[in-house]
Parts: structure tokens; C-alpha cells; sequence
């Protein structure tokens, strides 16, 4: 949809200041761009470029240790780096809101998604209780909800992750705001999930002429939904103009290398590996819950009846929604959580019924790496001692474990004098690289990872997908890779698994399954990757 010519928000030469001490003196700096009523503007910027800082100067939400210096947020005229807090909250809802990326962060884990929905009615309308409860049923209905007049009164663990992001869609929307903002709104949902949410905010801005400041590093959604894009790097913008200019003609080589780095969607041609089977699972059933008494619990079965195998030096990629039981049998294959049935052989060894007494032996030969790397650190530990505490634990002597950390961090692109150092002061992407080298330091055979990448910048992500088959290419690794971008999965992985309520599906090659899906919930994931058709940077070099 085109804009109608009318500016929403006009955004001039604004600069917003960092604290004494930090890498650089601004956090944003003489950033101007507008977003014109019914239209969609994507701000895209790795890590630390502005993109949030900007949303947050123009919601008035900076935190105390940022301060705008010069510019202007002009929200319909009137400019909200002056308002005073009353008026920002009375700006808040009614003329401008904001969608942010994680959902359960933002809702009240105490309060049901109907009362939270109607307090913003009640702070800004003269409704009744009853006027406020119908009318947040109402645009529950609005995004596509199930059963609003139900889920109405539901609390928020109570719904999945692409529930809870549509009760932040209503509440945002709820009171017809002239200005949205989405930050990062579909960064941690599954494909399917995560096309629903695009098109219902595609389908709101059109039928309400909103307009929308969508920040994303998904060229993807960039793709998919947006009318023109800002690129920022370093606080600045250094290229912005309608979308389809800047993705089949990009000036600036920075936002050349940000789309070189989008994976493609065309796997590549992979040989078979031929290598030893490492990880054989066989009739794998995982059941949650129990029946309770008169058959009054309840029975989830995670995984049911899962066959797979991984060769030494082979990548198989376990694809599928949120549910489908992709890191319930990844937990398995590690054993940390027991198996209800079926078969798990580690290199011949049946580990599927061993007594956790003796699995000692096998925890050192599949190692984990997990999505968010910040939590998977201790952030009271530095690195070093996080690195050699498995070895240790292990009978390596001290010394050698420290050696081999620093060689580690050389190996993940790090300094090895860095190891003194503790989490937070790292990047999410050095923390992945760190997590990494962890898993390597017990020499394990098999490597799990589970949505290691899917937080990262495009260009970080990039990086650690190259280091993760490197490394497995270098160690001959069998390496299990959960995911659900379909993007990444077409890149790394020589065989897929594609599962559904805990049920695998279908499974070949890569390439085969991308090319010539057999079941019907492969196609609808393949149709469902934002910007599926699109050709970036990667992929017109390729």
C-alpha cells in the first residue's frame, strides 16, 4: 500500500546522547527519516546501530542514562522529545504505540489479557467496565484470535507465543493510534506463526491507515511487508528509499554485505556423507504428564514413535513449529530428560535405559548449544572458568584446561587473553562463539544446536553458521541443528527432519525436500518463509 503524502511522523537530525566512557559519543546521530499514514517503513541495522534507541526517543521511553541533545520526533505535528510525561502518557496509546519483540516480557504474568487490554481503555476512555470488556473482545477478535469471548479471561502462560504477540497487537491498536511501532515483533516465532503476525499487521495498517515503524534484521520481512527502508549502522542512517530500490540496487556497501549475509533458500548440492553412524535413535516416544486420577490429567506426547540417524561429520536439521518436538528429542538424545520409550544408540552404546549413575561417561560426548547465549553463562564466572570447569570436572588437570580454553577462543575468532573477562562484556554474537568453544572443550562426537543462531544479527548469524561447519567439517562431528528458519536450515543442513505435534513427518535430503516437498505441513512451512521469492545479495552472487 502507498502512502497518501501525509507525514505521521517526521523524524529530523535527531541525536540522542551515550554516557562518559562508551565506545562512541552518540547512541543515534543526525537520524531523519518520516513514516507517512498507511505506510510501512523497516528500519534493518545489526546490533547496537540505533534502530531501538530511535523508537524509544520517539515513544519518550529512553532510559535515564540517554538523553537527546538536538532534533525533533514530530508525531503529527507535535513534537515528543518536548512533551512533558503527562503528556507523553496521554500520546501513548492514542496517537502512537508499540509492539515489542518478546511478549511475555511485556504483559503482566498476573493479570488475564482482557483486564490489560481494557486498563488501556480505562486510562484513556470514559467506558464502563462493560463497554471496556466488549470492546477488548472485540479487537481480540480483530487480530484473528480463537474464541475471544473465552480467551478474554485466559492469563498470559496461559496462551502460545503467537497469541500473546497479537494481545500486544490489540492493546496497541485498541484506541486507533496514528503512529505504530514494532520492535522486533516476529524475531522469536515460527515461520507459520511469524507470516500470521506480518499479514495481520499488514491487514490492521491498511484497514486503520496506520502508519508503521517496523524494525527488523529479517530481510525477509523486509521483503515481505515493507513500503521503503532505513538501513543504520553505527547510530547513523546510511541509506534509506522505497523497498524495492534498495533491495535490487543497494548503494551503500554495508547494505550490500547486510544482504550478502541473508541465507538463501536454494540449498546447495551436498554428496551423502558416508561417515560412521554416531546417534541411531529408534522408536523414540516422550510423554509429559500423566492421566491422573479418573483420567482427569493430562497426556502430552512431545515426541511419538521418532526414528533419525547422524553420521560422523553430517548435519541433519530438525525442522518444524513451536511444539513440534524438535528440542524434546534433541533433550533425549543428550539425556537430559528421560525417554518414555524407544531407542537412543551413542556409537553402538544403547543409552536410552542407562541409570544416570552411569551416563557420567557419556555426557562428554553430545554437548548442547542453546539459543540464548547471556543465559547459558554464568555472568558471575568469567569466561575461563566457565570454559574449564566441564574438563576439570572430567580429571584434566588445570593447566591444560586453560590452555585449551585459549586455543578455544582463538579457534571461535576470540582472543585467548580474554578469558578474564565475563559475559556482559561480550556481544550476543561473542557470546554464542563462546558457548562454542565451551561444548568443544570435553571433545564431544555430537554437537546440538538448538536455535543457536535464530536471535543473532544477519551478519552475526552469518559468521556462526560458517564457524559451526567448520567446525564440524575440522572435528568430524555429527551435528544435530534445530531450527526454524527455513533460510538457515537450507545452508547448514545435508539431511532434514521435518516434525509436527511430535511426529516426524517427512525426511530426506535437503535439497530434496526444498525442491520436491511430499507432505502438506512442508509446503505450508516452505510458503510461509518471509521473502521466499526474493533474491538477495547471496543468492545474485551465488
Amino acid at each position: 500500500m502507498t502512502a497518501n503524502g501525509h507525514n505521521v511522523l517526521e523524524v529530523r537530525k535527531l541525536t540522542v546522547s551515550l554516557p562518559g566512557g562508551a565506545d562512541r559519543p552518540h547512541a543515534i546521530e543526525d537520524i531523519s527519516f518520516t513514516v507517512a499514514r498507511g505506510e510501512i517503513v523497516c528500519v534493518v541495522g545489526e546490533s547496537g546501530s540505533g534502530k531501538s534507541v530511535t523508537a524509544q526517543a520517539v515513544m519518550g521511553l529512553l532510559p535515564p542514562a540517554l538523553r537527546p541533545v538536538r532534533g525533533e520526533a514530530m508525531l503529527e505535528g507535535e513534537d515528543t522529545l518536548t512533551a512533558s510525561p503527562g503528556r507523553l502518557r496521554a500520546l501513548r496509546g492514542t496517537r502512537m504505540a508499540m509492539i515489542f519483540q518478546e511478549p511475555m516480557t511485556a504483559l503482566n504474568p498476573v493479570a488475564r489479557v482482557g483486564e490489560q487490554i481494557a486498563e488501556v481503555l480505562e486510562i484513556h476512555t470514559s467506558m464502563s467496565p462493560r463497554e471496556r470488556r466488549a470492546r477488548a473482545i472485540e479487537i481480540m477478535d480483530m487480530v484473528h484470535l480463537p474464541e475471544p469471548a473465552k480467551m478474554v479471561d485466559a492469563y498470559p502462560h496461559q496462551l502460545s507465543g503467537g497469541q500473546r504477540q497479537r494481545i500486544m497487537i490489540a492493546m496497541a491498536l485498541v484506541l486507533d493510534p496514528s503512529l505504530l511501532i514494532a520492535d522486533e515483533p516476529t524475531t522469536a516465532l515460527d515461520v507459520t506463526t511469524q507470516a500470521q503476525i506480518l499479514k495481520l499487521i499488514k491487514e490492521m495498517q491498511e484497514r486503520r491507515g496506520t502508519g508503521v515503524l517496523f524494525i527488523t534484521h529479517d530481510f525477509g520481512v523486509v521483503a515481505e511487508i515493507a513500503d521503503r527502508v532505513v538501513v543504520m549502522q553505527n547510530g547513523r542512517v546510511v541509506e534509506q528509499g522505497p523497498r524495492d530500490q534498495v533491495l535490487r540496487e543497494p548503494r551503500e556497501p554495508y547494505t550490500r554485505m547486510l544482504m550478502a549475509s541473508v541465507p538463501s533458500m536454494h540449498p546447495p548440492e551436498r554428496a551423502p556423507v558416508t561417515g560412521e553412524q554416531a546417534v541411531e535413535v529408534r522408536g523414540l516416544v516422550k510423554r509429559f504428564g500423566s492421566p491422573g486420577i479418573l483420567g482427569r490429567g493430562r497426556v502430552v506426547l512431545a515426541a511419538q514413535n521418532v526414528d533419525l540417524n547422524v553420521r560422523k561429520g553430517e548435519t541433519l536439521g530438525i525442522v518444524g513449529e513451536s511444539g513440534s518436538g524438535k528440542s524434546t528429542v534433541a533433550r533425549c538424545i543428550a539425556r537430559l530428560i528421560e525417554p518414555t520409550a524407544g531407542s537412543i544408540s551413542l556409537h553402538g552404546t544403547e543409552i536410552a535405559t542407562l541409570p544416570e549413575s552411569r551416563l557420567r561417561p557419556h555426557r562428554r560426548l553430545v554437548q548442547i548449544v542453546f539459543q540464548d547465549p547471556y543465559r547459558s553463562l554464568n555472568p558471575r564466572r568469567t569466561i575461563g572458568q566457565s570454559l574449564i570447569e566441564a574438563p576439570m570436572n572430567f580429571g584434566v588437570p588445570k593447566d591444560k584446561a586453560l590452555a585449551t580454553a585459549r586455543a578455544l577462543m582463538e579457534l571461535v575468532g576470540l582472543s585467548g587473553d580474554a578469558l578474564e573477562r565475563y559475559p556482559h562484556q561480550f556481544s550476543g554474537g561473542q557470546r554464542q562463539r563462546i558457548c562454542i568453544a565451551r561444548a568443544l572443550a570435553v571433545e564431544p562426537e555430537v554437537l546440538i544446536a538448538d536455535e543457536a543462531v535464530s536471535a543473532l544479527d544477519v551478519s552475526v548469524q552469518a559468521q556462526v553458521l560458517d564457524l559451526l561447519d567448520d567446525i564440524r567439517a575440522r572435528y568430524n562431528l555429527a551435528m544435530l541443528f534445530i531450527t526454524h528458519d527455513l533460510r538457515v536450515a537450507a545452508q547448514i543442513c545435508d539431511r532434514l527432519i521435518v516434525m509436527q505435534k511430535g511426529v516426524v513427518v517427512e525426511q530426506g535430503p535437503t535439497r530434496t525436500v526444498y525442491m520436491n516437498p511430499r507432505h502438506e505441513y512442508t509446503r505450508l512451512l516452505l510458503d510461509a518463509a518471509p521473502g521466499k521469492d526474493v533474491e538477495f545479495g547471496a543468492e545474485r552472487a551465488a
